[in-house]
This record gives C-alpha cells, sequence and structure tokens, in this order.
C-alpha cells in the first residue's frame, strides 16, 4: 500500500488553476517534486495538507481519507513549508513546548539529536536565526515525532553547501534506516540527481510526469547542430528548442527513427530537461 495518493487534486484561483493533480508515493522512497515558479508546487502541497481547501479530489495517507482523518493523518506526516515564519521574539524552546503538545508520539530524546546535529541552541530567539537556521528548526520539529512521511517545500533553499550536503545525507539515512518516506520541491535540480528516486513534474498546474527518476531521465537525449542540420522534418520532433548564431540545442525523445549520427548528442540531466521542457 503507498504512504501518499494524491488523486485529481483541483484547486482554482482567478489567475491560476490546479487541474486534476494525481501522483503516488510508495512507502521508503523519495519524491522530487518540481516545476518552474508558479508552477503549483506550493499549492499542490498546501492542498494536500487543508492549509488552502481544494474544490475537488482526495489525498489518502498510509490508507486513511485524509479529509475524513485529518488528525490522524498529521500525526503520520513531518510538514515543513517554504516561508512561514514563527513568533520572531520567542525562543526555540518556548515554541517547541507548544508544538510537541500536538503529537502523540513526540520523542524529546530525537529532537534533542536533531538540535545538537543541526547545531541549534535552544535558548537563541527566532529573529536571531539565519534562513538557513531557521529551516533546520521546522526541519527537527518535523522529524521528532517519528513521523513516516516528510512534505517539506524547498527544504534546501537558504542552505549553505555543506548544510545541504548534510541534510541529504540525513534524507538518505531516514530511508535507509528507518523506512521513512519523502516528498520534497526543490529548484536545485542537482539535490534530487543525488538523492531522490521519483520525479514530479508539474507545469502550469498540470503533472506532465511522475515516475522514476531513471526513467524520465531515459526519456530524452540532449541534441544540438548547425543551423543548416535544422530540417523541417527534424523541428516537428525537437522540444524547447533554441537557436543561437551557432546553431540550435534542444532535446529529443529517446525512441526516434530519425537518423541523429550528424549530430551532437548527450544525455541531459535534470536541471537540461527542465530548462527546455519550460521553453517549449
Amino acid at each position: 500500500m503507498p504512504i501518499l495518493s494524491v488523486k485529481n487534486l483541483s484547486k482554482t484561483y482567478p489567475k491560476f488553476q490546479l487541474n486534476h493533480v494525481s501522483f503516488t508515493l510508495e512507502k521508503g522512497y523519495i519524491m522530487g517534486f518540481i516545476g518552474r515558479n508558479g508552477a503549483g508546487k506550493t499549492t499542490t502541497l498546501k492542498s494536500m495538507m487543508r492549509l488552502v481547501y481544494p474544490h475537488s479530489g482526495e489525498v489518502i495517507v498510509d490508507g486513511l481519507d485524509f479529509n475524513q482523518n485529518e488528525f490522524e493523518c498529521k500525526q503520520k506526516i513531518g510538514f515543513v513549508l517554504g516561508g512561514v515564519d514563527y513568533y520572531p521574539k520567542k525562543k526555540i524552546k518556548t515554541i517547541t513546548e507548544v508544538t510537541k503538545r500536538f503529537y502523540k508520539s513526540w520523542d524529546e530524546e530525537a529532537y534533542l539529536g536533531y538540535l545538537k546535529r543541526f547545531e541549534l541552541d535552544q535558548d537563541k530567539r527566532i529573529d536571531e536565526l539565519s534562513a538557513g537556521m531557521r529551516v533546520k528548526y521546522s526541519l527537527a520539529l518535523a522529524l521528532s515525532h517519528h513521523a513516516e512521511l516528510l512534505i517539506l517545500d524547498e527544504p534546501t533553499s537558504g542552505l549553505d553547501p555543506v548544510s545541504r550536503d548534510d541534510l541529504l545525507n540525513l534524507f538518505q539515512e531516514l530511508i535507509q534506516n528507518e523506512d521513512k518516506s519523502i516528498l520534497f520541491s526543490t529548484h536545485i535540480t542537482s539535490d534530487l540527481e543525488r538523492c531522490a528516486d521519483y520525479i514530479t513534474y508539474i507545469k502550469d498546474g498540470n503533472i506532465i510526469y511522475s515516475e522514476d527518476k531513471e526513467t524520465f531521465l531515459n526519456r530524452f537525449l540532449e541534441i544540438s547542430g548547425k543551423q543548416d542540420q535544422l530540417t523541417p522534418e527534424l523541428e516537428k520532433h525537437l522540444v524547447g528548442m533554441r537557436k543561437h548564431r551557432f546553431g540550435f540545442e534542444a532535446l529529443i525523445a529517446s525512441q526516434q527513427e530519425i537518423n541523429l549520427s550528424s549530430y551532437e548528442i548527450s544525455k541531459p540531466n535534470l536541471e537540461s530537461i527542465m530548462i527546455h521542457l519550460e521553453r517549449d
């Protein structure tokens, strides 16, 4: 049974629509949720958690309908939403004392361990923390009640390279040693190259791909050539083409009957695929 199943989730705003978003995350895996700013990532996560109320669709967490079992589902989820600020003049320990009352499985020993790992001082006020340290504090709270599913919005944003590396190591430890599952949105595609098992890609409120990372990466080849090599027949098959004074570059589906021997062909990474898909 999947740890998370999102089915036909929709939300309409005056200038944006989330359209029948559906994807599934199996237990013990990491899913990267990607798309450009405004594509619907945060709206999807907020709708899943009922921070905004979707107009249709359902969310199933470990077999439980979120809408009918919200309290039980939230006990199973560690949620970190980007851009949420705590009371700035309150100390960390004060906010923690309030927060932990909401969770039946709060683990004080685990919490203190994460504070130590993230080098967080309980006596500091929130307004004394950098943006990266606030992210770490949010993660410490999310990880300290034995959540089975972590849902994280831009968790590595604002972290320095060393802290990002430590966090990604932690993600992999949680998957391997504690059988947790992680869904996280990010713009830092290199993080997903390193640790994601699955990729869900959203564009203009629509899920266009949701599949294992290797399948996604193998969908396309990156192709480039000179201007006189850009034939009408080839152009019909290109995705996100960019022309420049030396020629062109684009994606092309890896399964093609066109002879590509005269072109420069390479395997794209996640960043390159994302750039080309957003041009298309």
